[in-house]
């Protein structure tokens, strides 16, 4: 168990993630253990980002900001190649897309950044208590800070009620901010719909659409968005870089000073090869999605069949209709998530967000759906992603079938 979550097992070498399951023989079947299904976590880098990429450690390492030579022009040239790819993935334009070291940088940066920015228009800023921690401390520190903070509940099916959004907002409401789709469990939010209330409103709208892009169309225009929150290690890219789009007629402050880069919005040396890993990772993401997101969800709806047709007291959390094609949460009522987990071993599974520290304590996501701590506690995310296949689903459910009826039975037995 890692101290970044409750997930287990090591996530796949990028061979073993970037080819079809096969070699090394499972105990009972030939494909490869352990098999991995967190990909809400993190991803396995696509191997045709790691070939972009590696170009720009060795041979072109220069400086983006190196205007006097070859090496970072070609570095220069790489990185606007990127914020074009993010760009078109989003529907954005380039120079609204700001390069950052991840999500929880951007989501620190489009908050407080608001904040700094619009402080004289008001104090007042609307969430949610599903959003990700990255959107909820932030809002926490705005408060220590003199900031009012407006976090509304969800339904018991995960979605916000838009209602609760009209009444929420106010003469001093500067900023709005709901996630496009859960990490936990999978479930879309209404963004268009709360982004055209927002813009009646006067009031900036931003969304942490982590998870959502590269697994869902994410129009930044269409869905009425301010600012966007990306991240590279959610859709095939690697770790430590991510993207906020910022609308071009928005300004927000700065939480890094020293050198201006990024439009005075973010200073720092850029990291040129995860930037060019980002845009081929958009790159694939344009042209793949479509077939992609569909394969994901048959993926899933199998998996969901084939353990809740076996097993009685599974329920699932979040709705179905409005969710992410590869996302699957369960609870298994009469069982702990973590003796689940502990039975799980050659599967990689999670019983919560892994971007929280590891806390023996129900999911505060499930709890705001209104579930018993017992059902919150047995709880289990799947992720399915790119690289799983069809035989690595049938052997996960059989799995969970065999570790949950085994764990009912000695639970029962004492």
């Amino acid at each position: 168990m890692s101290s970044d979550g409750k997930s287990i097992t090591p996530s796949p070498n990028i061979s073993q993630a970037n080819q079809p399951a096969g070699g090394e023989e499972g105990t009972r079947t030939g494909i490869k253990l352990p098999i991995y299904m967190d990909n809400h976590a993190t991803t396995a880098t696509d191997a045709r980002v790691l070939e972009e990429m590696l170009p720009y450690f060795t041979e072109k390492f220069g400086n983006a900001s190196s205007r006097n030579h070859a090496f970072g022009w070609a570095a220069e040239e790489a990185v606007e190649l990127a914020r074009q790819r993010v760009a078109k993935l989003i529907g954005a334009t380039a120079k609204e897309i700001i390069f950052t070291s991840g999500a929880t940088e951007s989501d620190n940066l489009a908050i407080k950044g608001v904040a700094e920015m619009y402080r004289e228009k008001g104090n007042h800023m609307v969430t949610v208590v599903t959003e990700h921690r990255a959107v909820l401390d932030s809002a926490k520190r705005l408060e220590k800070c003199g900031f009012r903070v407006t976090c509304l509940p969800v339904q018991n099916d995960g979605l916000v009620d838009l209602e609760d959004i009209k009444r929420a907002i106010d003469s001093e409401t500067i900023l709005v901010s709901v996630m496009a789709a859960n990490n936990e469990i999978g479930v879309i939010q209404p963004i268009a719909e709360i982004g055209r209330l927002c813009r009646e409103r006067g009031v900036l709208f931003h969304s942490d659409v982590v998870q959502a892009v590269g697994k869902m169309p994410v129009n930044v225009g269409k869905m009425n968005l301010d600012l966007a929150s990306i991240s590279a290690h959610k859709l095939y890219g690697p770790k430590g870089v991510g993207a906020l789009y910022v609308r071009q007629a928005v300004k927000i402050g700065a939480l890094i000073d020293g050198g201006g880069h990024e439009n005075g919005m973010r200073s720092g040396t850029l990291n040129v090869p995860g930037i060019v890993g980002l845009g081929k990772a958009c790159a694939i993401a344009t042209e793949e999605m479509p077939k992609e997101a569909c394969r994901l969800a048959g993926l899933r709806n199998r998996l969901k069949e084939k353990i809740m047709s076996r097993l009685d007291e599974v329920y699932v959390n979040g709705s179905m209709e409005h969710r992410l094609p590869g996302n699957l949460n369960l609870s298994f009522a009469g069982i702990e998530g973590e003796a689940l987990l502990m039975g799980l071993n050659d599967v990689a599974v999670s019983s919560g967000s892994a971007c929280t520290t590891a806390r023996l304590e129900p999911s505060y996501v499930l709890k705001a759906l209104g579930l018993a701590d017992d059902l919150r506690m047995s709880s289990i995310r799947f992720g399915l992603g790119r690289f799983n296949t069809e035989a690595e689903v049938d052997y996960v459910a059989d799995r969970v079938v065999e570790t949950v009826a085994r764990l009912r039975e000695l639970s029962s037995a004492a």
